[in-house]
């Protein structure tokens, strides 16, 4: 299996992550896979990065605000929300995405980890800002002790939107991260959460993107929007 690090969470000993890749193979149930292969998927990523299976924890991730704070969750019932939040050990967190932005956070005080799913919807409904606040409220966390890594994500050289997206955008001071070309519309999602986090306290030297285009990239990453029926990779974080 191919993975890619974050230089800004491997410095951090306590926890284990990565972000997978095509390569890593297909970890969605959802896709019309069979069910057995991507079971199969599962074992082996469980294998590489040294946990038990059945203690990952996934989400039916819906383009929503929620935020879940894990407690007892099982692996074949994944909870409805787009991040999940925990600072119990030994307990991986999983976001899959084809396009989305796969985003990981550790609080290094704390010791609190979180997964979350931001595309379009979950930028627009600012779901950053919710996470973080779980981080604050939940766990007493303070935002400068937060460190955000971000994986591959379509970008704005491929991410052509409608005019009502566009209206959306503007309408909601999103400006700044709109993109006109040939009289079409295209979208940077990344600006936008990068804004969000900073909105939110965390650090800019904290905030991490890979900055490579999934719809660019599609021998090495899942898109839906290049391919669309198409797989899941991911990010998963441990903290162990």
């Amino acid at each position: 299996m191919k993975f890619y690090y974050s230089k800004k969470l491997a410095q951090f000993p306590n926890i284990t992550h990565a972000f997978t890749t095509k390569h890593s193979k297909n970890l969605a149930f959802h896709v019309d896979d069979n069910e057995l292969d991507v079971e199969k998927n599962h074992l082996l990523l469980a294998k590489e990065l040294s946990y038990s299976k059945d203690s990952l924890v996934y989400m039916k991730q819906i383009h929503s605000d929620i935020v879940h704070v894990v407690t007892d969750e099982e692996f074949k019932a994944p909870p409805t929300c787009d991040a999940l939040i925990t600072n119990k050990p030994n307990t991986p967190l999983m976001v899959m995405v084809a396009d989305c932005s796969p985003m990981l956070f550790y609080d290094s005080e704390k010791k609190v980890i979180a997964a979350l799913h931001a595309g379009r919807q979950g930028a627009f409904k600012n779901i950053v800002k919710k996470c973080i606040e779980s981080f604050i409220d939940d766990f007493k966390s303070e935002a400068k002790n937060i460190h955000v890594s971000v994986g591959a994500s379509i970008g704005v050289c491929c991410y052509e939107v409608g005019v009502e997206i566009y209206n959306e955008a503007k309408g909601l001071g999103l400006e700044y991260a709109l993109d006109i070309r040939d009289e079409k519309y295209y979208l940077d999602v990344n600006k936008i959460l990068k804004s969000q986090l900073l909105s939110c306290n965390v650090k800019e030297e904290n905030i991490e993107f890979l900055n490579e285009c999934t719809c660019c990239n599609t021998k090495t990453y899942f898109s839906y929007r290049a391919e669309q029926k198409t797989g899941r990779f991911s990010g998963v974080i441990i903290l162990n």
